[in-house]
């Protein structure tokens, strides 16, 4: 199983609407079919009411186990089905990578 699955499945636990994982490590100095940076956009009613840092700690709690070893980086873009709504169902696009030599 890849490292993007096991997330997903794990964030399914918060019985998201939309879940993305995206594998963005291929634009980042690292080895290829490498799995180290992710982007996830979740909307889900388990957000309302609370703050980001909140959600995010959510997200930490779950991944736990990734965050310690193979990913590196993990851009989280959280809301709730309203948020999303509002947002025109747009997430922001990731920057270019500014490290590892490139």
């Amino acid at each position: 199983m890849t490292l993007q699955t096991q997330i997903e499945q794990k964030l399914a636990a918060l019985a998201p609407d939309v879940l993305q994982v995206e594998n963005e490590s291929h634009m980042h100095n690292v080895p290829e079919n490498a799995e180290t940076h992710f982007k996830v956009t979740l909307v889900s009613d388990s957000f309302d009411g609370l703050m980001p840092v909140k959600r995010h700690q959510k997200i930490y709690a779950l991944l736990a186990d990734e965050l310690s070893g193979p990913v590196h980086a993990l851009a989280l873009h959280l809301y709730t089905p309203h948020e999303w709504e509002v947002r025109g169902g747009q997430r922001p696009d990731s920057p270019n990578c500014r490290g590892g030599g490139q």
